[in-house]
């Protein structure tokens, strides 16, 4: 496959079925009394819905949800069973943050974003630092670039317990809203980023706490295509026997095609999650 040992973090099995499950319990579980009965609201395609709706209800608070009116019906049903309360918006003509900001205002709620929080950060790290204690001496480590919590949390563990692996973000092509900003020096916003089967990496800029991580801690950003996404998903359910959505692949896909020659190293991949409507999953298997 690529020449190198790979060693894979399956986020996919984990609670809600992704890894953002850790930084939505650790932000919540900081939180006073009065906050957890007021509760949270949040923003999410998908995952962190899920998230922060299994975490409320674990710690017995209530939670608002809002989503894109295009998410994913799998995510959208699974964030309703959680527990939680779910709005939609136009993605195309509405601003997610403008609308969560107004409502938390109106309900006393707390906004937990997807990133831009460093419980939620820290939290999301804990995937990277079990990895790193269960598989010492990484000489590289994939991770998926959405909003970038994932990647910012990954680079503050290795820098603390494995300073010399090398730490790649990988993003959709159509989404490098990442990768153009360490090349610019400073946040580049891009416009909405067009269709790409990782819904859940469509950001448009990264937060001001994550970019100062990245640019900072990591070696680069690099990007896939849908396609080097399927190749990846198709490696995974004929290899591995496992499911991971397309945002799930970015990992492996970066660290196939993203053009660094990892022969004969120890890489590690973070499988970010396995949400995806079986149906499109079986689409994207077959075609």
């Amino acid at each position: 496959l690529t020449g190198a040992q790979l060693f894979f973090k399956c986020e996919n099995l984990q609670r809600t079925g992704a890894f953002k499950f850790r930084g939505a319990f650790n932000a919540l579980a900081q939180l006073d009394e009065d906050q957890r009965e007021r509760g949270v609201i949040t923003f999410s395609a998908g995952n962190h819905a899920q998230a922060i709706a299994l975490a409320a209800r674990l710690l017995d608070m209530p939670a608002l949800v809002l989503m894109p009116d295009d998410a994913p019906t799998s995510k959208m049903a699974a964030t309703r069973e959680y527990g939680a309360q779910v709005l939609t918006y136009d993605p195309i003509t509405e601003d997610r943050e403008t609308i969560c900001q107004r409502l938390a205002l109106e309900r006393g709620m707390l906004l937990v974003p997807p990133s831009e929080n460093r419980h939620v950060i820290a939290g999301q790290g804990t995937a990277a630092l079990e990895l790193l204690e269960e598989v010492p001496r990484l000489d590289y480590l994939f991770v998926g670039v959405g909003g970038g919590g994932l990647l910012a949390g990954s680079l503050l563990a290795t820098q603390a317990v494995a300073p010399l692996c090398r730490v790649y973000g990988v993003e959709p092509e159509v989404a490098n809203d990442g990768q153009q900003s360490l090349r610019a020096g400073h946040i580049v916003r891009i416009p909405l980023p067009r269709s790409t089967i990782a819904d859940g990496a469509l950001a448009q800029a990264l937060g001001p706490m994550v970019f100062d991580i990245a640019q900072r801690e990591a070696e680069g950003i690099v990007t896939a295509s849908d396609e080097q996404l399927v190749q990846a998903m198709r490696f995974f359910a004929q290899r591995m026997k496992i499911v991971v959505e397309p945002t799930g692949a970015l990992a492996l896909a970066g660290a196939w095609h993203g053009g660094m020659d990892v022969r004969g190293s120890r890489v590690g991949i973070i499988i970010s999650g396995g949400n995806v409507d079986l149906p499109r999953y079986a689409r994207f298997l077959a075609d």
